[in-house]
């Protein structure tokens, strides 16, 4: 449907091209990467993150240090006598006092609560929704603790510690509310590595058997932390849904051609797969564990896989994939998606992410809204002047279709119409036929007519005449006179050898 285009693949599709490499760590260990991570997977960002954040720690202390020292000397030079010394020094040691005071305060309050807890817990209950979210909530609350505890009987004791674990983090995740997101995700995924290490480690539960248990993990304490963790205010999550979603709505004239999707909505099972894709990764924002909306994303990624199939009737590539996947996107507008992106990528537990099918389609997503913010011109091969009127409304983008239906037509209706055209097409080519047929059955009369003229005026001509039958003939022997002059005809003989 673009042949130019395909001609200059890789100049005319880099925008949206992404190597299979590009979505791996940039620190080379193999596991995926991810945006949010500057590229790192989990685990080297984590590395990253902690040499960032000892070093950011060593410089506050020697920095302070510093500057305690330097108020030290001043207040000690400036003072002569011993009664200016004495009210001076103890003015130093209420300030040091102050000053080391506001250090731990610093310090602490990256792992305990402030006494703004309460106060904040008011805001936070002045905001809450109404009871009846308050209710379904608890209902779900209520009945992934149900499963949990059944689930955790099958492991016995193993279960009993893994149980133990999760109530001490869910108190202690109590206590730190006040701690800013990124180290609230730092804890969880401490969490995570911790009970994996003790299952393997302590308990010697199998890999696969371990595996299970962390899923169940993961829904029951991010079950019970959803409220706290997602979109907390404490971010600028909801700006950056916001302004995606203003992104997503001021490109809504870019078609498929622009993005080369090789996919043809025009078949019905094909364009059952799309609204099934769109469904699958708006529905991702009703989900509150990681893992449920990591699924809702991977379902969403199968639909486009199978749409991309069916149409070119052959397995889709990495290179269609993306595209269509942007295309997904940017039809269906998922809400607060950036938010979404940031809870799994702070939660999930991160083998989801760093390996499997799940994370390779998460990482697919992450580069899809990635493009999305960055798309321009060059990206939809298109001149700036173009892409600058389309952006902001001047014009549109011609109809690859010539029909005349009004924007706020429904889909079914659209495909009504073109049906019945499709029909119409198909009534006059029957007539056609029908008509071609009668022509030739016309032809055959007449050649068959013609043939039997031809013989009836030849046999007029030329008239076939019938001898009557002449007398029989007599015997050969007939006229002989001699036949007493004949020998004997020869007789058989025995012989009696």
């Amino acid at each position: 449907s673009c042949p130019r285009r395909k001609m200059n693949l890789k100049s005319e599709r880099r925008g949206i091209h992404v190597d299979q490499s590009e979505l791996l760590c940039k620190k080379g260990c193999g596991y995926y990467g991810n945006p949010a991570w500057q590229g790192f997977c989990s685990k080297c960002w984590r590395e990253e993150y902690h040499k960032a954040r000892q070093k950011q720690i060593q410089e506050d202390w020697e920095l302070a240090e510093r500057l305690q020292r330097e108020e030290e000397e001043a207040y000690a030079s400036s003072q002569s006598s011993q009664g200016a010394q004495s009210l001076t020094f103890s003015k130093f040691e209420e300030k040091k006092t102050n000053e080391k005071t506001r250090k731990v305060t610093t310090v602490k309050k990256f792992f305990t609560a402030s006494s703004r807890a309460g106060a904040k817990k008011e805001i936070q209950e002045a905001k809450a929704p109404s009871p009846s979210i308050h209710r379904q909530a608890s209902i779900e609350t209520d009945r992934v603790s149900k499963e949990f505890l059944e689930f955790i009987r099958t492991y016995q004791k193993p279960g009993q510690d893994i149980y133990k674990q999760c109530k001490l983090f869910l108190d202690t995740m109590s206590h730190k509310r006040d701690l800013s997101i990124e180290e609230q995700s730092e804890c969880a995924q401490d969490f995570y590595q911790n009970v994996a290490d003790r299952l393997q480690t302590r308990w010697k539960v199998p890999p696969e058997k371990v595996e299970k248990a962390m899923d169940e993990v993961e829904k029951y304490i991010m079950t019970r932390q959803y409220k706290y963790v997602f979109c907390p205010e404490t971010t600028d999550d909801e700006k950056k849904d916001l302004a995606v979603q203003k992104r997503i709505r001021a490109l809504h004239w870019v078609t498929p051609q622009m993005l080369c999707v090789p996919i043809s909505e025009e078949i019905p099972e094909v364009s059952d797969m799309v609204v099934k894709a769109i469904t699958d990764i708006i529905e991702m924002d009703s989900k509150r564990v990681p893992r449920d909306k990591l699924a809702c994303i991977t379902k969403c990624s199968k639909h486009i896989f199978n749409a991309i199939k069916t149409t070119k009737n052959e397995p889709a590539s990495a290179d269609d994939f993306l595209p269509t996947l942007i295309y997904i996107v940017l039809k269906g507008n998922p809400p607060r998606l950036q938010s979404n992106i940031q809870y799994i990528t702070r939660f999930c537990n991160p083998s989801r992410l760093m390996t499997g099918e799940d994370g390779y389609y998460f990482t697919n997503l992450c580069c899809a809204v990635a493009f999305i913010e960055k798309l321009d011109a060059q990206s939809l091969n298109l001149s700036q002047e173009d892409f600058d009127r389309f952006m902001t409304g001047q014009t549109s983008p011609k109809k690859q279709e010539s029909d005349s239906f009004s924007p706020d037509v429904c889909l079914g209706v659209k495909q009504m119409c073109k049906s019945l055209d499709l029909l119409s097409q198909l009534n006059e080519r029957q007539e056609r036929i029908v008509s071609e047929a009668k022509k030739l059955e016309k032809d055959l009369i007449d050649w068959t007519e013609g043939i039997t003229k031809e013989v009836e005026e030849i046999v007029e001509k030329y008239p076939l005449e019938i001898k009557p039958k002449s007398q029989a003939l007599a015997a050969i022997d007939s006229e002989n006179v001699e036949n007493d002059k004949l020998p004997p005809p020869l007789q058989p003989q025995v012989y009696a050898g």
